[in-house]
C-alpha cells in the first residue's frame, strides 16, 4: 500500500477548528499521515507573517495538535526548520522531514544541524529532494526515506523529471495536475505527499500547490485502484 501524506503546513491558519476539519477530512480521505511545520520565525520576513507565525508548531501549541490528531485516530508529524524544534517535537511524533531546502546540503555531503539532531533521535526521517540521493552518503540509510520533490509552487508538467523515480521511495507534489502524483505511484512510488487546502477560492498560503478535499479524495482514489493492478 502506498502511504499517503496529507501536508496540512501553514494552510490551517493557526484556526483550530478548521484544523479539526482538514485533519478530520484528511482521516476520512484514506490519508495515513498529516503532516505539520515548525517554522523559526525570529527572522522571518512574509507579508503573512502573522498567519505563518500562528499556524507553526511550537512547544504553546502541540499538545493541541497532538490530542486533535488522536481524536481522529491519524498519524502527524512535523518539519522543523530550526535544531530546537526537533526537542520539543520528539516526545510527539515517530518521525519528521526534512525540506527539499535543507535536502540540497546533503547532496553535497555537507553537514546540516537540523539533521544530524533527528538522525540522533533514531526515528523515521523523510527527506525531500530534487536531484537523486545517490550522490548522498546517506543513499542507504534505513533510517531515511528519500521523495522526489521540485521545488517550484507550483511546478508545471514539464518541470517534473521522473527519469530517476526509481532511486526515490516517493514524490513530494506541488503540480495542481493530479496526474503527477499518479503516474509517480504507477512507477513505484510507495509515499506520496501532497498539500491540502480547505477551500481554493481563499488566500491561503499554499493554495497554489493544494488540492481540496475533492481533489484530494479523487487522487486518494485513482491511487487506491492502481494499487489493484499488477505491473
Amino acid at each position: 500500500m502506498t502511504t499517503i501524506i496529507s501536508e496540512i503546513g501553514v494552510n490551517w491558519n493557526g484556526n483550530f477548528d478548521l484544523l479539526h476539519q482538514m485533519v478530520e477530512k484528511s482521516k476520512k480521505i484514506g490519508c495515513d499521515l498529516v503532516k505539520f511545520q515548525s517554522i523559526d520565525v525570529t527572522n522571518l520576513k512574509h507579508p503573512k507573517k502573522e498567519i505563518i507565525v500562528k499556524s507553526s508548531i511550537t512547544e504553546e501549541n502541540i499538545e493541541k495538535i497532538d490530542q486533535i490528531c488522536k481524536k481522529n485516530n491519524i498519524e502527524w508529524f512535523c518539519t522543523p526548520m530550526y535544531p530546537e524544534a526537533v526537542d520539543f517535537l520528539n516526545p510527539y511524533v515517530k518521525k519528521f522531514k526534512i525540506r527539499e531546502f535543507d535536502g540540497r546540503v546533503l547532496l553535497q555531503n555537507k553537514t546540516n544541524s537540523i539533521l544530524d539532531k533527528v538522525m540522533k533521535t533514531g526515528k523515521h526521517v523523510i527527506i525531500s529532494s530534487n536531484q537523486s540521493p545517490k550522490k548522498s552518503k546517506l543513499f542507504n540509510s534505513k533510517q531515511i526515506d528519500w521523495l522526489y520533490c521540485v521545488p517550484s509552487y507550483p511546478c508545471k508538467l514539464e518541470q517534473i523529471d521522473f527519469s530517476d523515480i526509481k532511486d526515490f521511495n516517493g514524490y513530494s507534489n506541488h503540480c495542481i495536475e493530479m496526474i503527477a502524483p499518479i503516474t509517480a505511484v504507477s512507477l513505484g512510488s510507495k509515499i506520496i505527499e501532497i498539500h491540502m487546502t480547505s477551500d481554493k477560492s481563499k488566500d491561503f498560503i499554499d493554495n497554489n500547490v493544494s488540492y481540496d478535499y475533492s481533489e484530494f479524495g479523487e487522487v486518494v482514489k485513482q491511487i487506491r485502484l492502481l494499487e489493484k493492478i499488477k505491473i
